[in-house]
């Protein structure tokens, strides 16, 4: 693809991000997505067929991509635990501070309106937790009851609602400041050994 179609493909992706984070996919139009651009509405059917097309390129961007997020977690001569607790953040300060993911997470949770299949980022990044809290019970760091692929489903779905739900009563930037409250709560019945606080605290 030529430079040029890049840089329009773009600008149309973070327009339309801006306003599906800000509006929703039902109170975002073409024309609106055209206006923030700064492009022409039939650049946006040429790039991506349809705002449905375009949605799904936004939740494709970085949505999607979380499970990518672990690749840098794989130092073994950092626990596995607090590797997880590591990503844990990593992922709020993108769902916290960065519009595409913003907007990608949203499309998600509004999905049944959108005449489009999303894809669903949340059986990777289970599959990624599963392992390191595999690999945390081969180390010994994890309690003998804690079971990881059950664990690792649960976790996944916890956070994601703690992040939602607290960006909704109080606001994004309050994000990392429950997550530190939540694997406080959390790590005491994960960990073996080592102390929950200090595991957290170097993770963050």
């Amino acid at each position: 693809m030529q430079e040029r179609a890049r840089a329009t493909r773009r600008s149309l992706l973070e327009a339309a991000a801006c306003l599906f984070a800000e509006q929703g996919y039902a109170g975002t139009s073409v024309n609106d997505i055209s206006a923030r651009s700064g492009r022409t509405s039939g650049a946006i059917y040429f790039h991506y067929a349809s705002k449905e097309g375009l949605a799904l390129a936004v939740v494709k961007d970085r949505f999607a991509t979380w499970p990518a997020l672990a690749a840098p977690y794989t130092d073994p001569a950092v626990p596995p635990l607090e590797r997880l607790v590591a990503l844990s953040y990593e992922i709020a300060r993108a769902l916290a501070e960065d519009t595409v993911t913003r907007a990608g997470a949203r499309l998600w949770a509004e999905r049944d309106t959108i005449d489009a299949q999303l894809p669903d980022p949340f059986a990777l990044w289970t599959t990624a937790a599963t392992r390191l809290l595999a690999q945390a019970r081969t180390t010994g760091h994890l309690a003998h009851h804690v079971r990881p692929a059950a664990t690792a489903r649960t976790l996944v779905r916890a956070f994601f609602g703690l992040c939602t739900l607290t960006e909704a009563l109080e606001g994004p930037q309050t994000v990392t400041d429950r997550l530190t409250d939540w694997w406080g709560l959390t790590l005491p019945s994960l960990q073996r050994g080592t102390d929950p606080a200090e595991a957290v605290s170097r993770a963050a």
